[in-house]
């Protein structure tokens, strides 16, 4: 299944979360990295991201989601395969 990203709003209308759903590959991770720093650009606070329904991610991606994490991103629905590629990709020497 290809991403897929979806934005979710609040009541005034300002995405604060998105949810990303699919395989998640660099060339993808790249373009929720893109879109992730635009929002938080945006507003006053950084998004969070669901990622409960990614089923499949590289090495690469969970790199992405790391830089993402440290900049103050939220990921959010890890479940314990995505939280251990995340956090090998964590480890020194990895991200």
């Amino acid at each position: 299944m290809p991403m897929r990203i979806t934005k979710v709003e609040n009541q005034a209308g300002v995405t604060r979360r998105l949810k990303v759903e699919g395989t998640l590959t660099l060339t993808e991770a790249e373009l929720l990295e893109g879109l992730c720093n635009e929002l938080c650009e945006q507003s006053e606070s950084c998004i969070s991201i669901d990622v409960a329904n990614i089923t499949f991610l590289d090495s690469e991606s969970a790199s992405v989601l790391c830089r993402l994490k440290r900049r103050g991103v939220s990921l959010e629905g890890l479940d314990l395969f995505v939280r251990k590629v995340v956090e090998l990709a964590e480890q020194p020497g990895n991200a």
